[in-house]
């Protein structure tokens, strides 16, 4: 070993996701503790609760990232642009954050879909960005009801385009999303 160098590369927070992941995907998300991932990713626990609340935070530490594209989408659309238009430029925003990350999104849905209480949480994640993009609506100007219409029906579109994105290679999330869109406008026309 070089003088000065260090043992192992920098980065900390990614190896200890990177090494959380793959024990997920080995043992599943309940047979793995936060021992098991610091020592996979040769570090201590200590570090690991330095970067991370608890074990689940490995897999929803974006979260507040994704409120704060979309709420800046929201911001960003044009000051004319009507309810679902704002929010269809939000979503757009916030696709930023998947480029390059399917391997890694597809990994993690697995382990979601695999265990309940994870699911919960992922239920409570989409609930706070319908809120963060509710709030933006309501900032715009937009009635109560109407945003909230908007947002729950701009997250049903986001949640149908990510289930696509990580299934199969149907496209990329902003064509997804744009496709989703049209889809429940279609609905939407039909009537009830």
């Amino acid at each position: 070993m070089m003088r000065g160098m260090s043992r192992w590369q920098s980065n900390p927070r990614g190896r200890l996701a990177q090494a959380a992941m793959d024990l997920f995907a080995e043992r599943g998300f309940d047979q793995t503790t936060v021992a098991d991932i610091a020592a996979r990713a040769g570090l201590t626990e200590r570090t690991f609760f330095r970067h991370f609340a608890d074990k689940r935070e490995v897999l929803f530490h974006g979260g507040q990232y994704l409120e704060e594209l979309m709420a800046s989408g929201i911001a960003a659309a044009p000051p004319t642009a009507p309810p679902l238009a704002a929010v269809a430029a939000a979503l757009t925003a916030a696709t930023a954050m998947f480029e390059d990350r399917r391997p890694w999104s597809r990994i993690r849905q697995r382990i979601i879909d695999a265990n309940p209480d994870l699911q919960e949480r992922e239920v409570s994640k989409l609930a706070r960005l319908a809120t963060a993009l509710t709030d933006g609506l309501r900032a715009r100007g937009v009635p109560d009801l109407t945003a909230r219409l908007a947002a729950d029906a701009g997250i049903a579109v986001f949640r149908a385009a990510f289930e696509r994105w990580v299934s199969d290679d149907a496209g990329d999330m902003p064509s997804l999303i744009d496709e989703c869109f049209d889809e429940m406008v279609k609905v939407v026309e039909e009537g009830r």
